[in-house]
């Protein structure tokens, strides 16, 4: 019965979670892009040298350093927040989010190794793939039931009723 209730709460999870991965995996080739147009290929090198004479205690810090900065940044999103300037609010947050994962995503592969180094660390990366795994599997259904429907495959009412709204749609445009 619990478990029944809380299903829309892990779901729910689950697509945050596949979105911040989703935004992960979008992102680090992007990062990959503006270090290569940028003089940041230099910095990467000199990054790795650095953290390659660390520990991997050290290298957790340099890890969590870059996004410290990145705090003030969302506070200022969420003042804008408060005071009512919407668009200026989720431009500063969304903003922030995308920076922030990408330098994590910049950082991370910097000093992955390193950090896998360490027993606790490398468990819990296991344990976040594992969790994204769980989570693909959890939405997999419903994003094969969102694409049956739009696509206007399958039976039930759903479905017949996007197929009347297509072919609505299409006698629409086949009018003018």
């Amino acid at each position: 019965m619990l478990r029944r209730l809380l299903q829309p709460v892990w779901i729910l999870l689950a697509i945050i979670f596949l979105i911040e991965a989703w935004l992960w995996d979008h992102l680090e080739p992007i990062v990959a892009r503006v270090v290569a147009a940028f003089p940041l290929a230099r910095l990467k090198e000199w990054l790795t040298e650095r953290v390659d004479a660390l520990s991997p205690a050290m290298t957790l810090i340099v890890f969590a350093v870059p996004i410290i900065p990145l705090f003030p940044l969302k506070l200022v999103g969420l003042w804008l927040l408060t005071h009512e300037y919407w668009m200026s609010a989720v431009f500063t947050i969304l903003f922030a989010k995308l920076l922030g994962v990408g330098v994590t995503a910049f950082v991370f592969d910097v000093t992955r190794d390193k950090l896998l180094e360490m027993a606790w660390f490398e468990r819990l990366y296991d344990f976040v793939m594992m969790i994204r795994a769980k989570s693909t599997a959890l939405v997999e259904p419903m994003k094969q039931r969102l694409k049956e429907i739009i696509s206007g495959n399958g039976e039930g009412w759903s479905a017949r009723t996007f197929r009347l709204i297509q072919r609505f749609r299409k006698s629409v445009h086949e009018a003018r």
